[in-house]
């Protein structure tokens, strides 16, 4: 089967976020949504997400899933608000358990952070299937750049998160907590196996040096022909020596510190103090 897939870009961390549809009915999937915040002011906004429930209700679509690849490092989930909006289930990787055990200690959450994934109403295991309707997706665990990566193979789409980008822009940073390029290069031959045709859509764009247009569809052969980091039957040594070495000079993510901390919960911020405010953590040479 192959899903309607429609991809909303934005521009302030280069995140695609994708509503999924089963062609055959009202029913739809939201993945990796996001919401906007600004560092400076410590401000949220909806905007990006109320583009998605617009084209949502504009469609008369039916959410049946709110879909995170992972804990994202970059841009904060807009899971909540969405599901506060249009319903349904927010589902993650099993793994999650590990990165909130990780990063609650970074945040200094103490015990009343739960660090059991309870914040989301389903965790995903490898070979676990889910349905969109009459349209069924199953689950690849893919880890490399987190311990939770999530591929979502939805008829003949792969929503594959940060695991891969573009072809002229090659895969993800391995660098975090939990990361490896070894089991990365292991994901990514996962994915490979998939047949030639298999559409893959990617998390985030970064529009390589000579691509005038932001672009977040390829396929499972052109990756395998293409890719900068792993196409061309890259071995798996060459791979890690490339990863690691590039992963050495990049700075962190700019919105890394808010991100982990209210995508951990599942996009909810953390508890407010007893005057009703919101307030999240900066550890210092800790990240």
């Amino acid at each position: 089967m192959k899903p309607d897939v429609t991809g909303f870009f934005d521009d302030a961390t280069n995140t695609i976020s994708f509503v999924v549809k089963d062609p055959q009915s009202d029913s739809c999937a939201i993945i990796d949504s996001v919401l906007d915040f600004d560092y400076s002011s410590g401000r949220t906004d909806t905007g990006s997400a109320d583009e998605v429930i617009e084209y949502v209700k504009k469609n008369n679509l039916r959410v049946e899933w709110l879909l995170e690849s992972h804990v994202h490092a970059d841009h904060l989930s807009a899971a909540p608000y969405l599901q506060e909006h249009l319903g349904g289930k927010i589902g993650i990787g099993e793994n999650i358990t590990m990165v909130q055990d990780t990063f609650g200690k970074v945040f200094n959450e103490g015990t009343e952070f739960q660090r059991d994934g309870s914040q989301f109403d389903k965790l995903f295991v490898e070979g676990d299937s889910f349905h969109i309707g009459q349209m069924r997706g199953d689950v690849l665990h893919t880890p490399g750049h987190t311990p939770a990566c999530l591929t979502y193979l939805i008829g003949d789409a792969a929503f594959v998160g940060d695991t891969l980008f573009m072809p002229d822009f090659g895969t993800a940073r391995c660098d975090f907590p939990g990361g490896s390029s070894e089991m990365l290069f292991n994901s990514i031959q996962k994915i490979l196996a998939l047949p030639d045709e298999t559409r893959i859509f990617v998390g985030h764009d970064y529009k390589a040096p000579g691509r005038d247009d932001y672009a977040w569809e390829t396929t499972v052969g052109a990756q395998k022909s293409l890719n900068v980091h792993v196409g061309e039957g890259k071995s798996q040594a060459e791979f890690v020596e490339m990863r690691d070495s590039r992963d050495a000079t990049l700075a962190m993510p700019k919105l890394i510190i808010p991100s982990l901390q209210v995508n951990m919960r599942a996009g909810q911020m953390p508890e407010p103090d007893e005057e009703g405010d919101v307030f999240l953590k900066v550890p210092v040479n800790k990240i």
